[in-house]
């Protein structure tokens, strides 16, 4: 209990109050910082702020001490903490993301200063943590949507050059097939005139056959 008891905080307010919060927390949770309310005349039930890994606590006494209220807020709810100094002590007020605004008065000054100095800290890191889940997830997609681009176009690559392929072999074919024929009509007229022999005929029309 002697780290929570570095700025004045009162002992008996402070064992109470942390063994109530050591039933309150989440698993890898803990208790970095806690702030008691002092008024200027003697504060037998005081208002207490406590700072966690994971969240900020505040603990308000209701029935005459004998039940607390304690109003919790993720760090990821806080919009921003700030503080006050007055003639006695500090004002500490905490803005949430919804709803109203949490003010707690009388907190001693080194312990609102402190207060103020392990929110921010805890806030910043949150938000880094976000920051770097959006990031994670962004990359992610765009990582996703560019292999599925990928993967269009090289269908799409294909899909255009498969028809332009197989309008080439009937050509070619056509062609050849156009070239034969001539040559065979060319020599069969030849023969009809009697200007090449019955063997020269079938010699010639083997041989063109023969590119096929």
């Amino acid at each position: 209990m002697e780290q929570y008891l570095t700025d004045d905080q009162d002992p008996k307010t402070t064992e109470k109050i942390l063994g109530k919060l050591r039933d309150m927390l989440t698993s890898g949770e803990a208790v970095i910082y806690l702030a008691i309310q002092k008024k200027p005349a003697v504060t037998l039930i005081p208002d207490c702020i406590a700072i966690t890994n994971k969240r900020i606590i505040f603990c308000i006494p209701e029935n005459l001490g004998l039940t607390t209220n304690f109003i919790t807020f993720p760090w990821e709810d806080i919009k921003e903490v700030s503080f006050k100094e007055e003639f006695f002590g500090s004002k500490f007020l905490t803005v949430p993301q919804r709803g109203e605004n949490i003010a707690i008065d009388y907190i001693p000054k080194v312990q609102a200063r402190k207060l103020y100095q392990f929110s921010n800290e805890q806030l910043e890191k949150n938000r880094g943590m976000a920051q770097n889940s959006l990031s994670d997830d962004k990359n992610t997609h765009l990582g996703n949507s560019n292999s599925s681009e990928d993967y269009t176009s090289y269908v799409e690559i294909e899909e255009e050059e498969k028809p332009f392929i197989q309008a080439q072999i009937p050509m070619a074919a056509e062609e050849t097939e156009d070239e034969v024929t001539q040559k065979l009509k060319k020599l069969k007229t030849l023969f009809e005139k009697q200007l090449i022999t019955s063997e020269e005929y079938e010699r010639k029309k083997a041989d063109i056959l023969s590119q096929l």
